[in-house]
């Protein structure tokens, strides 16, 4: 039997943390499920449950009052769409396990 493939989306998550600490802890959370691209930058392919999961994972290192992090959730269209100078489009890594 096969397994039903995984649909995902590409997000663009941006953060804004002023506290040097909150922000490695965010980074090394990002830098688990997706690709840094620029400074307070990633881009991650998703589904809805990692999404969840993620989201649950910074709210516990985030202060509501001091912190920002935004997810932009882009379509199939928008991702090929995207201009890209400078280094390589984004695009989601293939894992196969036997």
């Amino acid at each position: 039997m096969s397994q039903p493939a995984r649909q995902t989306m590409l997000y663009v998550i941006a953060y804004d943390i002023p506290h040097d600490g909150r922000r490695t802890k965010v980074h090394k959370t990002l830098s688990g499920v997706g690709r840094w691209t620029q400074f307070s930058l990633f881009e991650a392919f998703l589904t809805e449950k990692e999404l969840i999961v993620l989201r649950g994972k910074l709210d516990k290192l985030l202060k509501e009052d001091e912190d920002s992090v935004r997810f932009y959730r882009l379509c199939a269209a928008c991702v090929e769409a995207a201009v890209t100078i400078g280094s390589a489009a984004p695009k989601e890594e293939k894992v196969f396990v036997v």
